[in-house]
């Protein structure tokens, strides 16, 4: 979820549970931070995956269609970091659980909500670990009943956001303590309990069966330890059951280490057949209260039991998912291949993204098998981004050299890979760019494209100091394409090489991975940070009267007329996010356009394409009336369409928002001289004078941002923000604590730098967060 929250922390218990690392270093080692620079700043910036072999405790009751007590767990460690939210998307394909990381203290932030919101419209099922507890017992020194209302709280802010994004196929995906969908946890320490862990502790004692137990430990049940009775009302001889029975034990162990009262917790520990070894006993203090707390509540069982009893298995998950990822009709061979995750059906999977590999310069095609079975030596199809079925475009036919299973930083070869696995692939590395569909079979379609939540919208362009390094510069650029999911390499008309990231620090790791890795040191130098904007247009009333422009062709004998409106509201990001498209069926996307975003209906019934490159956020309609050999002159028309939204006439930049309107021509009756070279030219000569005429304007693109701060520090954010053309439009007190969540907007073009002003003016007690949306 947010950036520090603890993913990686607690992926490392879960690792040791496996016995890949020693128990005793889970925590601190985070072994999916495979980089150096992930260990030096502590963040993770690539998402790793690690496939994990589990035998479940005996103790617990298996998942309906469980054949056995074994699983194999395939787990994915992605970064908080929402520059880095590219890197959780493609992470998002390929798995069909998700378990969300709450920080106790901080609660749901803004990186939650998106990840969240990424994962429902993948259909992805979460479950709810809160976190760092250890901070709440020990930092914030909290009495139960604040702990229960904070943990409550935190569980209502994440359910309000799971059901605003709910999807009828997935059913109730809200959690529940009590239906042991929300796990609490201490990744530093290694300890996390489930509700259900208690309720079998206590189910013996009270001789109460444990699923009477478990919804009784949360929410108003109340017990009364002198008259030994439950009640749903609180009296004050009646406590809470969860301050009772769940955080008091714990915080007794708790206090009794942190005041080395040895020969009481020896009781205690008695009590919980919790056994010490002799090194164990002579630990004092904090690392004595890490070694109990992970003997008796220890963090992997409780994630494993929630994961293999709360997440969908594959076979489970692709009944629901299959439509939503494959392109093609819905009772084809490969979607119900999909649909019944069948190892012996046609071969379908997906390349969410691309892994530097050991030897330099080369990738590892990292996806998900969704039907079939992949095999080394396999001849396969591979469809990109730009896949038209029945086509060759972007279509290429290759071997896989080698199928591998990834573990972390290290990959082990196996011979094949049945459907519902996550794989690595070698040798395919020169035909796929960013991400792609593999399959057998020739009619196959390819899966849908992912949608990323963010945008490159910070540009800089670089050039190599020495130039006789600009073949290693052009080669790297190549490569830097490759293993970053989300960013954008351009060649300029004039020669400048761009590259577009997400954010400042996106920038600054591709920079770096570009220098040292991929082009071995040598120097490059970069530009000052630039912003793409958006040219877009105000309007004029009644533009069929005032606005309308004509270009005559250079033979003068054809005129276009032609004006422009803008766009309803909200139609360019449906646009944009992929709810209105050129694919879809012609008479419901009008009706969808008439109805909903309120476009005039001779509009809405022709347009003949989006752009720029036909999935922009513009539109050319056809609204003449009567006029001969109009259908000869789409393909003019269409091409030049795509030029002038690709390049506006304030200052080059894409268009955003407008409707293009062809008002009346007249044409010449000879084909010969109404061709391309006399329309294209014509065409967008009057597509850009009708922007003129009607009020364009530029916008820039806008970051939220949203700061978490102590409330003495406000004032100084103001002042920062105010320097930087920000203005704040929320602030909220947490409830429980002293911190602040101030919410503004900030230009992106004003961004650079801002992290550094803002810790500098608050002394490094803001924390902001930047999200372009």
């Amino acid at each position: 979820a947010h950036v520090d929250h603890g993913k990686s922390t607690l992926t490392d218990s879960l690792v040791a549970a496996a016995g890949i690392i020693a128990m005793a270093n889970a925590g601190d080692q985070r072994l999916t931070d495979t980089r150096q620079d992930e260990q030096d700043r502590c963040i993770t910036i690539k998402s790793t995956g690690i496939s994990l072999y589990f035998s479940f405790p005996d103790e617990l009751p298996l998942p309906k269609e469980a054949d056995g007590r074994d699983f194999l767990v395939n787990l994915i460690d992605s970064p908080g970091h929402v520059d880095f939210s590219s890197e959780v998307t493609a992470a998002l394909r390929v798995t069909d659980g998700a378990l969300v990381v709450v920080d106790s203290v901080e609660g749901v932030c803004v990186q939650t909500e998106t990840v969240l919101r990424q994962a429902l419209t993948e259909r992805i099922k979460p479950v709810m670990t809160i976190n760092k507890l250890d901070r709440s017992f020990l930092e914030l020194q909290l009495e139960p009943e604040d702990m229960y209302q904070n943990f409550s709280r935190i569980i209502e802010n994440a359910n309000v956001i799971m059901s605003a994004y709910m999807d009828d196929q997935l059913g109730d995906v809200q959690v529940y303590p009590e239906k042991g969908t929300v796990a609490f946890s201490a990744g530093l320490h290694g300890w996390a309990f489930t509700l259900s862990r208690f309720a079998r502790m206590y189910s013996k004692k009270f001789g109460i069966a444990v699923e009477k137990m478990t919804p009784r430990l949360w929410g108003d049940s109340f017990y009364n330890r002198k008259e030994k009775k439950w009640s749903k009302r609180e009296n004050p001889n009646a406590v809470r059951a969860f301050n009772d029975f769940v955080i008091k034990p714990i915080k007794k162990i708790i206090d009794n280490c942190m005041s080395d009262k040895i020969e009481e917790l020896e009781k205690i520990l008695s009590s919980l057949g919790v056994k010490l070894t002799t090194e164990d006993k002579e630990l004092r203090q904090k690392p004595l209260m890490k070694r109990i707390l992970q003997k008796w509540i220890p963090a992997d069982q409780a994630l494993l039991e929630m994961m293999v009893l709360h997440l969908p298995s594959p076979a489970e998950a692709q009944k629901y998912r299959a439509e939503l990822l494959y392109e093609g009709p819905p009772d084809d061979a490969c979607c119900t291949a999909i649909r019944n995750c069948d190892p012996n059906g046609p071969l379908m999977l997906y390349i969410s993204k691309m892994v530097p590999s050991s030897d330099k310069g080369r990738f590892i095609a990292y996806g998900r098998v969704f039907s079939g079975t992949v095999s080394s030596g396999q001849k396969v199809r591979i469809m990109g981004p730009n896949y038209v079925p029945g086509t060759k475009k972007d279509l290429a036919v290759k071997s896989i050299q080698r199928t591998l299973l990834m573990m972390g930083r290290r990959t082990d070869s196996v011979d094949s890979v049945p459907c519902g696995n996550t794989v690595g692939l070698v040798g395919l590395d020169q035909v796929i760019v960013k991400s792609g569909t593999i399959s057998n079979l020739d009619e196959a379609f390819p899966l849908k494209d992912m949608k990323y939540s963010v945008s490159p919208v910070v540009r800089v362009a670089v050039e190599p100091k020495n130039p006789s390094d600009l073949p290693k510069l052009v080669e790297g650029l190549k490569r830097l394409a490759k293993s970053d999911p989300l960013v954008q390499t351009i060649i300029e008309e004039s020669g400048e090489h761009v590259i577009a990231g997400a954010g400042e620090l996106h920038l600054e790791i591709c920079l770096k991975d570009l220098q040292d890795d991929f082009m071995n040191g040598a120097e490059i130098r970069v530009s000052n940070p630039v912003v793409s904007f958006r040219e877009t247009i105000e309007g004029v009333d009644d533009p069929e009267s005032t606005a309308v422009c004509l270009s005559k062709s250079p033979n003068k004998h054809n005129r276009l007329y032609i004006y422009a409106s803008p766009l309803p509201e909200n139609l360019p990001e449906a646009i944009e996010e992929g709810k209105v498209t050129p694919r879809d069926e012609p008479k419901a996307r009008m009706k969808l356009l008439r109805d909903e975003y309120g476009v005039p209906e001779d509009a809405a019934r022709k347009i003949w394409c989006f752009g720029p490159d036909t999935t922009g956020a513009n539109f050319l309609v056809d609204r003449a009336k009567a006029v001969q050999y109009l259908n000869d002159i789409k393909d003019s028309c269409v091409a030049a369409f795509q030029w002038a939204t690709k390049e506006g006439v304030l200052c080059d930049e894409n268009m955003r928002g407008v409707l293009f309107n062809i008002h009346d021509c007249t044409l010449h009756a000879d084909n010969i001289h109404r061709g391309g070279g006399q329309i294209i030219p014509t065409c967008r000569r009057a597509l850009y004078g009708a922007q003129l005429m009607a009020a364009p304007r530029l916008v820039e693109p806008v970051f939220l941002v949203e700061i978490q701060c102590p409330d003495q520090t406000v004032g100084s954010i103001y002042g920062v923000l105010t320097r930087k053309r920000g203005h704040v439009f929320e602030e909220l007190q947490r409830p429980g604590t002293p911190m602040f969540n101030v919410k503004a907007y900030l230009p992106v073009s004003e961004s650079f730098g801002f992290t550094a002003d803002l810790r500098s003016a608050t002394s490094g007690q803001a924390f902001p967060q930047c999200v372009f949306d």
